[in-house]
């Protein structure tokens, strides 16, 4: 197995929309599929009443579970999938192409498009998540951003053990395995990829492949988690 693959950074048995990773060796290889996905969906059952002030963009693809709640002031663009029991606070903006499994949070001031959130995935408060992968019970820290361009719009690039993997992709923001999180005001650099009970340190600017329960530190470097 791939230590890039799916099943390394997430648990997909309880996820309703796991059969998105078919066929995917690399766990970025979804990012592309996210809106063909969507299109191959029965999209438009909206199971809650929406409130005035509450901007529905090609409503027809918007799909929308029960108890989940929206707060005046969302703006959502179809395509996506905001699964049961979700938040969608006020000032959230969903820019399409977004796929939220159940219990989940997009808080107040948050852009997302073309992103997975697994189940109960929070990014409550003025982050910026594009491109990207929330695994189940992630959290991101107030004012996280996962940057997804390069500055030089190259294809994005992961290294493991000294090994160069091309993504392929243009724009890639980071991947979040389950249990993981980042402190407030943390940047991801594009292509960051962390580990199942993985962190980041508040004010850090990440990058690379963080290890399965290893925070990075504001200076770049990695430490164990102690699990007690």
């Amino acid at each position: 197995m791939s230590s890039f693959s799916p099943n390394s950074y997430f648990d997909l048995s309880e996820f309703a929309y796991a059969d998105i990773f078919n066929n995917c060796q690399y766990v970025w290889e979804v990012l592309p599929k996210i809106n063909d996905y969507l299109q191959s969906n029965n999209l438009g059952d909206i199971e809650v009443d929406i409130p005035e002030n509450v901007v529905l963009v090609n409503k027809e693809l918007i799909t929308i579970g029960k108890g989940t709640v929206l707060e005046p002031g969302v703006y959502i663009k179809g395509p996506c999938i905001i699964g049961e029991n979700c938040q969608v606070r006020q000032g959230a903006y969903v820019r399409g192409n977004v796929i939220c499994g159940n219990k989940c949070v997009i808080g107040h001031a948050t852009e997302v498009k073309n992103v997975l959130f697994l189940d109960n995935a929070q990014a409550a408060h003025f982050a910026y998540v594009g491109d990207s992968v929330l695994g189940n019970n992630t959290n991101l820290g107030a004012g996280t951003k996962c940057a997804n361009l390069r500055f030089d719009n190259r294809p994005v690039s992961v290294f493991l053990d000294g090994r160069k993997v091309n993504t392929g992709l243009r724009k890639f923001g980071a991947v979040f395995g389950d249990l993981s999180q980042s402190g407030c005001n943390s940047v991801t650099s594009p292509g960051t990829l962390l580990g199942k009970g993985a962190s980041i340190y508040p004010c850090a600017n990440a990058h690379g492949v963080i290890p399965d329960g290893h925070s990075y530190k504001q200076d770049g470097s990695l430490v164990e988690l102690s699990m007690t």
